[in-house]
């Protein structure tokens, strides 16, 4: 196996691990809200942008639009989204996270630092550097 295949390798072992410890820990809160995964994760798109059109939803969360619109549709009856008509063309509908989404957001992000910070207590900094390093690049590389 090549250098890049092996590190992946590495990373691969380290995203399920810390899926389990962080991401799996998130159900509980999630399950009170009538949260899934899917409609969480599109909560996370929608709090990183000022709003997002439903083929972009779909695309990102690679579903069909009818799929789509079926998550923003109970996402919206939570009260953790919103729609509204594209200023240019009334006919586009656009999503945007209401005030208690990102609430939501905030909090499940500050349970995942938690987990992550209890993960990472035992390491030195070096490692705890590399950890930082390869998020930067990879965040570099996707939006790039």
């Amino acid at each position: 196996m090549n250098s890049i295949s092996e590190e992946a390798n590495k990373l691969a072992d380290f995203v399920l691990l810390t899926q389990r410890s962080c991401i799996l820990n998130l159900s509980p809160e999630l399950n009170e809200g009538k949260v899934s995964y899917p409609q969480f994760f599109l909560l996370t798109y929608l709090a990183s942008e000022d709003f997002l059109s439903m083929s972009s939803i779909a695309q990102k969360m690679g579903h069909s639009t009818a799929a789509a619109t079926g998550m923003v549709d109970k996402l919206q009856e939570m009260g953790y989204l919103t729609r509204m008509s594209a200023a240019k063309d009334r006919r586009k509908i656009m999503v945007a996270i209401t005030q208690e989404g990102r609430e939501l957001v905030d909090r499940m992000r500050q349970n995942i630092v938690r987990d992550l910070a209890a993960l990472m207590a035992g390491t030195d900094h070096e490692a705890r550097q590399a950890i930082a390093d390869t998020g930067k690049s990879i965040k570099r590389r996707r939006l790039g």
